[in-house]
């Protein structure tokens, strides 16, 4: 479902190129779950970005299902991320503007119009446990709340792949555990691939496979 080979990435500065990424190889079968871990600046976002076709690499390959998502450009690209991968940052990014329904929405505004959306978003509301705050905005919704609808907002389209990063990282630590528990619950029995970025030795703990970001390489798994 998901395999990436010897990923590089290098940034040029005054003093020459900076290695962040170093051979990174990884490999995820349909409905498994791994976490990374490493302390600040390792390059763990700069990974996880390069899996969800945020940033390109400097050298290796990606493979998502059966397609090379590196090959693709512009609206292609657009198009593919949106519909194949799922996103849940430290930070919700959520509209404040718009409701917790309209905020899980969101993804599905782009392309072909899905009729079904409007329940599936519902729906996953009511599995994240918010069916009483379908009309609620951001600024009337705990953090906890907050990024339980980003939860639902990156599985609307779904995806085969989930990527978090940091996802429980601006909450407390009852939070962090109930938000941690809901991954666990929306990943069970699922076939999407899931990848959680963490410094948290706790967070990583619940999942068999580990790597851990060490010098621009990746140990473990």
């Amino acid at each position: 479902m998901l395999s990436a080979r010897q990923i590089r990435k290098t940034y040029p500065t005054r003093s020459g190129g900076l290695s962040v990424l170093v051979d990174v190889s990884l490999e995820l079968a349909a409905g498994e779950s791994a976490a990374i871990m490493g302390p600040s600046g390792s390059g763990k976002s700069t990974l996880l970005n390069i899996l969800g076709t945020l940033e390109p690499p400097s050298s290796g390959t990606l493979l998502i299902g059966d397609q090379e998502p590196l090959w693709l450009e512009g609206d292609a690209l657009s198009r593919f991320r949106n519909r194949a991968i799922g996103f849940i940052f430290q930070d919700h990014h959520l509209l404040p503007q718009c409701s917790a329904l309209e905020n899980v929405l969101l993804p599905t505004l782009a392309g072909e119009t899905d009729a079904a959306a409007p329940d599936r978003a519902r729906d996953l509301l009511a599995r994240v446990g918010l069916s009483e705050r379908l009309d609620h905005r951001p600024a009337e919704l705990s953090g906890g709340e907050r990024q339980r609808v980003a939860i639902a907002r990156a599985l609307i389209n779904k995806p085969r792949v989930l990527l978090a990063d940091e996802p429980t990282g601006n909450l407390d630590r009852k939070t962090a555990d109930t938000v941690a528990e809901l991954l666990d619950e929306l990943h069970a029995g699922s076939d999407f691939v899931m990848i959680v970025v963490t410094h948290s030795p706790a967070l990583a703990s619940r999942y068999v496979r580990r790597w851990e970001l060490v010098d621009g390489r990746l140990a473990g798994g």
